[in-house]
């Protein structure tokens, strides 16, 4: 028999499960199904990310990543220590190799304390003081950035929301449906939804979910995997804070960064190449209709054109190690080659206009009776919890 529901949530990350909690914690009598492709939670970007809770440095003033990242670093960690989930606050150091990089810098500083973030400046040799093992001319510090492991966040917000009585169904994906007068259809593998309305949380395939239930959307993901490795042969000391290059404002992510895990030790990465697969986590994954998707959008090559230099050098780091090895010598020149070892990718899925330009901030499009969730980069893990209050304000027509 058909089932129905009246809020359903597709995606089980931790924007939707986050989102589910809200809802229910705003109607605690509203059924609300949360539908899940895999088999357990938060199989994707929420579980291959670096885990930093991120204090908010580096976005536009005023927009809705610095606005949600500012409330997310405290709702994370309320959660967190409400719940018995571990976090480290142990800072970040964002450091300059070069005299070069130094006006970068004060242009950062400028945009952190524009949004309100915790910030220091400091010499070289203050630097160095700090963390012997960096090398740096000077650098920022940012002393509320942590650590967590957000899968086991999301896990947790998966458990109280089935203890209040909400539903996750998984091994279920949507195919298909439809949006009517008085709400949804959802086609699933296992079988039939109605829904009232309806939440898509649905990440690397946010643009189909999109525009399979009507919504008017024009970007399309492109999926960039990130390659990390894990650092062995060092001391648990190498470095006390996470350690972070000064972006570089011609390249659309943030660089190579040296990150603690709350399991002891340190990665670094990301990279960022093109994925053959949306969920492509090997350097080999390929998937057919994937791939053809990002070839065959202008916007891609648009992109490609814009930032040809930094494509090469990811590509050229990705497929030589030496090459990547050199990204992270720049700040930490006693990490050998000896030292990386293999450790998990990740696939970040980054919303693309048509004129190639990266749509960097966070973006949600509305129909009559669903909220899809278009674009949620770093810092969304972050910013899941006062996300999903926006998401239920915009679904519920709250002011």
């Amino acid at each position: 028999m058909p089932q129905t529901t009246d809020f359903a949530i597709i995606g089980g990350g931790i924007i939707g499960l986050a989102t589910a909690l809200n809802l229910q914690s705003r109607d605690p009598n509203a059924k609300i199904t949360l539908l899940e492709k895999e088999p357990a939670p938060a199989r994707h970007q929420t579980g291959h990310n670096s885990g930093v809770i991120h204090a908010g440095v580096y976005y536009a003033p005023g927009s809705l990543k610095a606005q949600f990242c500012a409330k997310g670093v405290k709702a994370t960690k309320a959660f967190c220590a409400e719940h018995a989930i571990p976090t480290q606050t142990c800072g970040k150091l964002i450091v300059a190799t070069d005299t070069d990089e130094l006006s970068r810098m004060a242009n950062l500083e400028t945009r952190a304390r524009a949004n309100g973030i915790q910030i220091e400046r400091l010499s070289g040799e203050e630097a160095r003081k700090l963390e012997p093992n960096i090398s740096a001319v000077g650098a920022l510090l940012s002393p509320s950035t942590g650590i967590v492991d957000y899968g086991i966040m999301a896990l947790k917000m998966s458990d109280i929301f089935r203890a209040r009585g909400g539903e996750i169904q998984l091994n279920t994906r949507v195919t298909g449906g439809a949006e009517s007068a008085a709400g949804l259809t959802l086609q699933t593998t296992q079988g039939q939804l109605s829904a009232g309305k309806a939440v898509f949380c649905a990440g690397l395939h946010a643009d189909r979910m999109a525009r399979a239930f009507g919504a008017d959307v024009q970007f399309r993901i492109i999926p960039f995997r990130g390659d990390y490795f894990a650092i062995q042969n060092q001391p648990a000391d190498l470095v006390q804070h996470l350690i972070y290059p000064i972006p570089d404002p011609e390249r659309p992510f943030l660089g190579v960064h040296l990150t603690r895990k709350m399991n002891s030790g340190f990665t670094v990465g990301p990279s960022a190449v093109l994925a053959g697969a949306r969920e492509g986590y090997g350097r080999f994954s390929l998937n057919a209709r994937d791939l053809a998707d990002s070839l065959s959008y202008p916007g891609f090559w648009r992109l490609l054109a814009r930032n040809a230099g930094s494509a090469v050098d990811e590509l050229s780091a990705s497929l030589i190690k030496q090459r990547y090895l050199k990204k992270v010598q720049r700040y930490c020149a006693r990490i050998t080659l000896r030292d990386l070892a293999p450790y998990k990718s990740g696939v970040r899925a980054q919303a693309v206009a048509p004129d190639g330009k990266i749509i960097d901030d966070f973006l949600f499009v509305d129909t009559a009776h669903s909220l899809h969730v278009c674009n949620a980069p770093s810092p969304a893990a972050t910013s899941a919890i006062p996300i999903a209050a926006h998401i239920a304000d915009r679904l519920l027509g709250t002011p």
